[in-house]
């Protein structure tokens, strides 16, 4: 599998994962509005959930929207599909293969920059290596069947963490840790400005044009059916 370009940015400096973290704190001073408050509450909800059990459609299905046809359209536009035809793909596929295509990546970053090449033999051995190199299909008829193997291979990427963790206390170590310093990371309402939704964006069929959106760490939130809704997220490359 390809890492996402979106967040390959993680991988290239999580070396720095276990001594920084990046923190969005300002003192309270502007009194900023409900749907600010609450789109801000929204990413703190997703980070608090990954973070407990690197669990990404768990925290997905309580804080991104629930428009079927825009998770469709945050599927293609941030799951790196390629240029197939979409439309002979039914939803449920489309988006089952982007959350899992996202958990694999999320289940990978405990490992991240292994100290030595022992680690690295360990941790991703040859089963291991082909699950990250795998590729989406050319042809969209294959797609079903890449979308099957992508839920086995986060069955199997699970079981490979697990495996390590109860062997290996180090890689246990790793695990907690990792789950320790996303908790740490804070998004706080900024104090000194007022927080203001931007317009214009359509990207790739996710927003309508000139529909109101924050901009908030490394995440997208909208208005959806009077709750703030997470629509694209970034959020890694403010982590590390």
């Amino acid at each position: 599998m390809s890492i996402p370009r979106h967040l390959i940015i993680c991988l290239l400096l999580s070396s720095t994962f276990q001594s920084s973290i990046y923190r969005l704190s300002y003192s309270y001073q502007v009194k900023q509005s409900p749907e600010v408050v609450e789109a801000y509450r929204v990413c703190k909800q997703f980070e608090r959930l990954l973070s407990e059990s690197q669990d990404f459609e768990r925290a997905y299905e309580a804080t991104f929207s629930k428009n079927v046809a825009r998770r469709r359209a945050i599927a293609i536009a941030d799951g790196e599909f390629g240029s197939l035809d979409f439309t002979g793909i039914d939803d449920e596929t489309l988006i089952s293969a982007y959350k899992k295509r996202m958990q694999i990546f999320y289940l990978l970053l405990p490992l991240a920059s292994p100290d030595n090449e022992k680690e690295e033999t360990l941790f991703f051995p040859q089963d291991i290596n082909q699950i990250l190199d795998r590729k989406p299909p050319h042809m969209a008829q294959e797609f079903r069947s890449y979308a099957a193997q992508l839920k086995r291979d986060v069955l199997h990427f699970h079981e490979h963490l697990e495996h390590l963790s109860a062997r290996y206390p180090a890689v246990a170590e790793r695990i907690r840790k990792f789950k320790v310093d996303a908790r740490a990371v804070q998004i706080e309402l900024p104090g000194e400005y007022m927080v203001k939704p931007q317009h214009g964006s359509a990207r790739g069929g996710i927003l309508s044009k000139e529909e109101a959106y924050y901009e908030i760490g490394g995440y997208t939130v909208i208005r959806e059916d009077g709750q703030m809704r997470i629509v694209g997220i970034k959020f890694f490359n403010k982590l590390f």
